[in-house]
């Protein structure tokens, strides 16, 4: 495993180089141990403080501690270890662990993954405090990232802040995650290809240019970050270290790029639906990482129905698109049908507004569409791995691949493509969709017999 470890330090150092924040990464068996000496390396002899929940102190939080205590004259304040059975990524604890930070005056340790490092990371930006955390499993891209994922007035948005100053994922601790946490966070890392497909449009629309140096940190390498899902199930430590490289690069790219786009397309829209929503399965609101999965799946299956359109098919005179394009109004009232919560019918409104375009300028972009139409084809055909393929992927490496495993019935499912078109600003397979003209028969050629998601 050494040279694996070692191939991962050096290209995250390199990265880490040219990112906004995160300026030291360890990755390593025993990297707990060095939790101590990393943190007075970024933030001198400043006191320190764990952040944890029951579960993650268990795991990694002890160890820390331990770890400072065996290096004597670190100053280490008593943990703060939230036992809310209920902790999940809601404003409420953000507001709980700012208090708490205000007073303590140390720099915050989080220990966790997902839930622990958004609450920690806006807590500590609202005061004015830098961070670092300490990984307890290989379970989403957010450890690196530039911004939070918060439920805030019932709405799941990402929330300006900046990322950990220091990270330290202990490979020892990753192999010991629980059972579906590693695994959750390779389907939030192979989602990164139908992403890049979204951005790779977007770019090519004039929409959202794509920014090299943050599409560099993650695409070239994803195709081998990915290739072995056996190895998440089977716990191979090699595999973990790829995919935790992986998860951190992409979170590198965001930082580089101020902007979730390097990791989040459509996929991750289908996700930020179903938080919106509420959504549980078993008692249990299911992982991000395997929300974005199916997702991902989602997003496949519908660029493969629209790159099986000629150029004519999408080539259309201005008179016509004028005839069925809707107004902004019309559009107002279908996202406040949509959406019978009133909060986010309000913020979907908002959202959709930025992105809409009114007829003459879709023509535009639908002539401009026309025009490089064969050449963008072949450059999304080389980006994806069609839909079969990657909910294979998905599957071997031991996380749901089908909705119904996460209890999302086929009619909520087809529903779920119209809301999530409608959730965010960003442009994806699903505006592209929709601008064409074909959405309803390609939507519905899905859930079709014979189509991806016929329910048998």
């Amino acid at each position: 495993m050494g040279s694996q470890v070692q191939r991962t330090e050096r290209r995250i150092n390199e990265a880490v180089r040219g990112a906004d924040t995160t300026r030291k990464v360890v990755i390593a068996s025993g990297a707990v141990g060095r939790a101590p000496f990393c943190f007075v390396e970024c933030f001198g002899n400043q006191p320190a403080v764990v952040v944890a929940d029951a579960n993650t102190y268990t795991a990694a939080g002890r160890a820390v501690m331990g770890a400072f205590e065996a290096a004597g004259s670190f100053k280490v304040r008593r943990p703060f270890v939230i036992e809310d059975d209920d902790l999940h990524a809601e404003y409420r604890f953000v507001e709980m662990l700012a208090e708490f930070i205000r007073h303590a005056d140390a720099v915050p340790i989080a220990v966790g993954s997902g839930t622990i490092n958004d609450l920690v990371k806006l807590a500590s930006h609202q005061c004015g405090k830098p961070y670092m955390v300490v990984a307890t499993a290989a379970s989403m891209d957010g450890y690196t990232a530039f911004g939070a994922s918060i439920t805030k007035d019932n709405y799941k948005q990402t929330i300006f802040c900046p990322a950990p100053v220091a990270l330290i994922a202990d490979v020892n601790i990753i192999e010991n995650a629980p059972q579906g946490m590693n695994e959750s966070g390779y389907a939030d890392l192979i989602a990164k290809i139908p992403a890049g497909a979204d951005w790779i449009v977007a770019d090519a629309l004039g929409i959202e240019p794509i920014h090299q140096r943050a599409w560099s940190l993650v695409q070239p390498n994803l195709r081998d970050w990915v290739a072995d899902p056996e190895g998440i199930r089977s716990k191979d430590r090699n595999v973990l270290v790829m995919l935790m490289e992986g998860l951190i690069m992409s979170g590198l790219a965001m930082q580089v790029a101020q902007s979730s786009r390097p990791a989040s397309g459509a996929d991750h829209l289908f996700s930020h639906l179903w938080d919106n929503e509420h959504h549980v399965h078993n008692g249990v609101a299911p992982s991000h990482g395997v929300k974005v999965g199916i997702g991902a799946i989602c997003s496949e299956a519908l660029y493969e129905y629209i790159l099986g359109l000629r150029a004519e098919e999408i080539r259309y005179d201005a008179a016509s698109v004028a005839e069925r394009w809707p107004s902004w109004d019309s559009m107002r009232s279908l996202i406040a049908k949509d959406f019978s919560d009133p909060l986010l019918a309000e913020q979907a409104t908002a959202q959709c507004e930025a992105k809409y375009i009114d007829a003459v300028a879709l023509s535009m972009r639908l002539d401009l569409l026309h025009s490089i139409w064969d050449d963008l084809g072949g450059r999304l055909r080389e980006q994806l791995i069609g839909a079969e393929t990657i909910q294979d992927m998905i599957r071997r490496a031991g996380a749901p691949s089908t909705p119904d495993e996460i209890g999302i019935g086929y009619r909520r499912l087809r529903r779920s493509f119209e809301s999530s078109r409608l959730l965010r600003q960003r442009h994806t397979i699903l505006d592209l969709a929709f601008e064409i003209g074909v959405w309803d028969r390609a939507v519905d050629s899905l859930f079709a017999p014979g189509g991806f998601w016929r329910d048998e």
